[in-house]
């Protein structure tokens, strides 16, 4: 496998091998000693899946602690613009963003450490992603900002979004609390 620190440190992008021929392909999508070597030394307690329609926007979420959740994303099939934004107050990235496309073709992956948001945009008519979690879904703990913030300016590459109602109601940037720190 590949792997690349993306532009917000901590944050990784994952090629993995891909073997195909004739009768399909094969890859290892999570192998524990390899992403260690990677530097994920964390342990999955947890793993989600969502299909979106094209057009949906989810996002942009967090866990606040003690149930913050670093998140491995991979597409399984379709194509998505994966968004990943710094939330660690003191970091030299803060408040900014790093939009990736996963799809079912190069299989890649995205490391989003504990202290960022998460969101994505659907870009083919049916997305499949998966999400394999450090800590487990609290529903207390669940915080959100507004997908069109207009102090992150993410382009989500999709013109008439849809978004959830809760989505939609989503707080703004630069109301969140201080619960990270870099």
């Amino acid at each position: 496998m590949d792997v690349e620190p993306l532009e917000l440190s901590g944050a990784l992008l994952i090629t993995p091998r891909v073997f195909s021929d004739e009768r399909g392909l094969f890859y290892e999508s999570f192998q524990k000693e390899r992403y260690r070597g990677a530097g994920i030394e964390t342990d999955f307690v947890q793993d989600n899946f969502s299909r979106s329609a094209k057009g949906t926007v989810r996002g942009l979420h967090y866990q606040a602690p003690p149930f913050a959740q670093g998140k491995l994303l991979t597409v399984i099939e379709g194509a998505a613009l994966d968004v990943i934004v710094d939330i660690r107050f003191g970091s030299p990235t803060f408040g900014e963003h790093v939009a990736v496309r996963l799809d079912d073709q190069t299989r890649r992956q995205v490391w989003a450490p504990r202290g960022f948001m998460h969101g994505f945009a659907a870009l083919t008519d049916s997305v499949l992603f998966h999400y394999k979690c450090d800590n487990v879904y609290d529903k207390q703990s669940e915080r959100a900002v507004i997908f069109d913030d207009p102090d992150l300016a993410v382009d989500w590459g999709v013109a008439d979004p849809i978004v959830s109602d809760k989505d939609a109601r989503a707080g703004a940037f630069a109301d969140i609390n201080r619960d990270f720190h870099f």
